[in-house]
Order: structure tokens, then C-alpha cells, then sequence
């Protein structure tokens, strides 16, 4: 960890995003003096924790929107576990994906599978509240799942919910999946609606690897008003992570000198 942090110091990024199965298998195991080591090797860097992001990945048998009590009891009691890693870390937002863990069982409806992640969702708000933190909801391509898959989609829950904890994801390779151009899936929602921002490209690059165009995404994101994060998320790592990350943020400064 304190190499990484050196080095996106050293590139010019001001936060790191951690998946927390990168830290152990699951978050309950993750010890106070490791967190408290985790926090001390991003501050000492100059850097800030953003969040977390990949909250259900790891362990095995979590899934927010199953009909099975036992699964989803599990799965609520592991994001209340997450708020506290997160809080631990100095991270404010936790950005839920998660593709594999929300899809739809079988036999399941689809009103039953949100009715299944408002109640979950709900009953940690007050929690995220008291600790200061936003959680996430990023919508995603059908490629990788059934369940909201939309910005429209996702804010149809921000709104039902309605707890000021709550907001919606941006994600441009996410957002590239769907019908309508980027810039304006980003001018459908105010800078109030914005939880997080994740900036990469359709294949799985970083910003200005592939063929997404950031002007006029960057001229959206400055029309809404969104100041805060915007955060590299790759999913490909060839030539090496260090020159991805290099590459990534040299374009960006293109738009945010």
C-alpha cells in the first residue's frame, strides 16, 4: 500500500479509491491496526481515501436482492460492516456495483429484486448519516447485469429511497453502454444527484486509451456543476497499472488543467 500511494502521489492524484477485497478476503477481518496502517500509508502520501468501491465481491455468498432471508441478512450486515471499514479508512463514499451480487435469481421478479435493495439500502442509511458517509448506487450495462442499468434507472431509486445518504453513480464506460450520448445521460442529473464519478473508457482503459471523447463529457460534468471526485476505474492493466495510470491523468489535465 505505501508504494502505491507513493507513486499516485507521485503522478499527481490526490485521493486512492480501495476495493476492500484487496485488503482481505472479507472486511470483518481486516484488524484496527491494519486499517489504522491502510489510513497512515495514504496520508503520509499526501493523499486523501476516496471510498470504496467493489463492496460485494468478496466473501462469497453475498447478494442484496435475493429472496433467500439468510443471504440478504448477511449481505445488509456486511454493508453496515463496509461503512465502518470505510470510516476507519477516512474514505466519505461507497460505490455500489457489484454486478454479480444484485442480478436477478431465478424465478425472481424484477419488482421483487428492488424492493429487496430499497429495503436493504434503507436500513443502513441512518447508520452512513451518522458517519458522515454517501452511499453509491452505479447503474451498469446489461452485459454485466439485469438490475438497473440505466442512469434513469438508478435515479428512480435515489428519488424512492429519498435519504440524503443516497445518490446515484456516474460511470462513463457504464454510461457508454446506453442509448444516449454521455453528456447528456450527465446533464439529466444536478450536481445534488451525484454521489461519485468514475472516469475510464468503454474498453476498459483509461480516459483517452480508446475512442470516448472527453470534451464534451468534461463540458457536462462543469454544466451540472460537479466539483469533487473524478476517479480512474480500469479494468485493463497491459502495458503495467503505473502507465495506465500516468496516461489517464495526462488526459484529463487536457480538461481539468
Amino acid at each position: 500500500m505505501p508504494e502505491i500511494c507513493s507513486t499516485a502521489s507521485r503522478l499527481g492524484y490526490h485521493g486512492i479509491e480501495i476495493a476492500p477485497f484487496t485488503l482481505a478476503p472479507s472486511a470483518d477481518e481486516i484488524t484496527a491496526e491494519q486499517r489504522k496502517e491502510v489510513r497512515r500509508a495514504v496520508e503520509d502520501s499526501g493523499l486523501e481515501t476516496v471510498g470504496l468501491h467493489w463492496l460485494f465481491a468478496g466473501p462469497d455468498g453475498l447478494h442484496m436482492t435475493t429472496t433467500d432471508n439468510k443471504t440478504w441478512g448477511r449481505t445488509r450486515d456486511y454493508l453496515s460492516c463496509l461503512l465502518d471499514l470505510c470510516s476507519d479508512l477516512g474514505g466519505k463514499v461507497l460505490v455500489l456495483g457489484s454486478p454479480k451480487q444484485r442480478s436477478l435469481v431465478e424465478g425472481q421478479s424484477k419488482q421483487g429484486a428492488w424492493q429487496r435493495a430499497v429495503d436493504l439500502l434503507s436500513s443502513v442509511l441512518d447508520k452512513a448519516s451518522s458517519l458522515g458517509l454517501m452511499i453509491c448506487f452505479e447503474p451498469l450495462s446489461t452485459v454485466e447485469t439485469d438490475f438497473v442499468n440505466t442512469v434513469a434507472e438508478g435515479m428512480e431509486m435515489v428519488r424512492q429511497i429519498n435519504h440524503p445518504n443516497f445518490k446515484i453513480h456516474l460511470d462513463v464506460k457504464a454510461m457508454c453502454s446506453e442509448s444516449k450520448p454521455v453528456p447528456e445521460i450527465i446533464r439529466s442529473v444536478r450536481a445534488a444527484d451525484i454521489g461519485h464519478f468514475h472516469v475510464n473508457d468503454a474498453n476498459l482503459y483509461g480516459p483517452g486509451m480508446g475512442d470516448v471523447d472527453y470534451g464534451p463529457i468534461a463540458e457536462a460534468i462543469k454544466e451540472v456543476g460537479w466539483d469533487r471526485w473524478l476517479s480512474v476505474e480500469v479494468f485493463k492493466y497491459d502495458p503495467d497499472p503505473e502507465t495506465i495510470a500516468r496516461k489517464s491523468i495526462d488526459y484529463l489535465r487536457r480538461f481539468w488543467p
